[in-house]
């Protein structure tokens, strides 16, 4: 058990829900007035991670808080602190932890995709009604004929399985591959942008067994990622100030090749510090 100060830990807590309420905050306003963001509100509606429990500063396994006395749920008082109870906790997420860090190992295991140009966001838009288009109440930045050119002239390249299944149905047979929830450890790759926005959903998932700094620093890399997400889609969003990725031209694409380089760089520590922590946890309740 490694054991934490009060001083040490309160500090922690603290600097922790100082950084998560500059993202939580404005969320929340906006909640109370009934405004919607398309991008910012994003992690919260999609991952349903409530922003109560992201401000909520866990050490993660194995520490002791000295001093802390009935510090939550899921926490026992141990000695002159608090600790997880990392045992039940196990018991109940072993299975869960053992695909998240199968699907961590394999994404890691192989090289990066860099070509995909972000076109999930165009087959989800793709042949479709204005109507049923599914961000109808923001504006396209082309008409409707003009994205289904831009789909049609190159190949469509996802490997994420909830991209995918968000495809029209006109679009689905133009992917070069069919990806399933049972084929993710096969296909995801750490270039796929959602695969890498995907890395606050395990931490979170993970949660309270992983410190909370760490599910911060995938929020915070989700938060970016969501931002070229969109910039790069057919929508036209410069009225909340992201002015977009062209990626129907060559100037586009490499621009947001690059961003998509940049990301897969920033996700590499964050995946192997997830897995790690995923091994521990099943080596501790291996050895227990």
């Amino acid at each position: 058990m490694n054991v934490l100060d009060r001083p040490e830990w309160e500090a922690r807590a603290e600097a922790h829900r100082r950084r998560v309420d500059g993202w939580i905050g404005p969320h929340l306003s906006r909640r109370r007035a009934g405004v919607a963001h398309p991008v910012e509100d994003f992690l919260f509606s999609y991952y349903g991670y409530r922003p109560s429990r992201l401000r909520r500063w866990h050490p993660g396994a194995g520490v002791v808080l000295a001093g802390a006395r009935e510090y939550g749920t899921g926490y026992l008082d141990a000695g002159d602190g608090a600790t997880l109870d990392t045992a039940a906790l196990m018991e109940r997420r072993r299975e869960s932890i053992e695909w998240v860090a199968g699907l961590l190992a394999a994404t890691a295991g192989r090289p990066g995709q860099f070509g995909c140009f972000g076109m999930h966001e165009w087959a989800m838009v793709y042949r479709q009604p204005r109507e049923e288009v599914r961000h109808a109440a923001q504006p396209l930045r082309m008409s409707l004929e003009e994205v289904a050119v831009v789909v049609e002239e190159r190949p469509l390249r996802c490997t994420h399985f909830d991209a995918f299944r968000f495809f029209t149905a006109q679009a689905r047979p133009l992917n070069l591959v069919q990806p399933t929830r049972e084929r993710q450890p096969e296909l995801e790759q750490p270039g796929c942008l959602h695969a890498n926005m995907d890395l606050y959903k395990w931490a979170a998932k993970l949660s309270p067994l992983v410190p909370s700094e760490l599910v911060a620093d995938c929020f915070e890399l989700a938060r970016d990622i969501r931002a070229v997400d969109m910039r790069a889609s057919p929508y036209d969003l410069s009225h909340h100030g992201y002015q977009p990725i062209e990626i129907e031209t060559p100037a586009g694409r490499i621009e947001y090749a690059a961003a998509q380089r940049d990301f897969a760089n920033r996700a590499a520590p964050l995946r192997q510090r997830l897995l790690s922590a995923c091994r521990d946890l099943l080596t501790e309740a291996g050895a227990a």
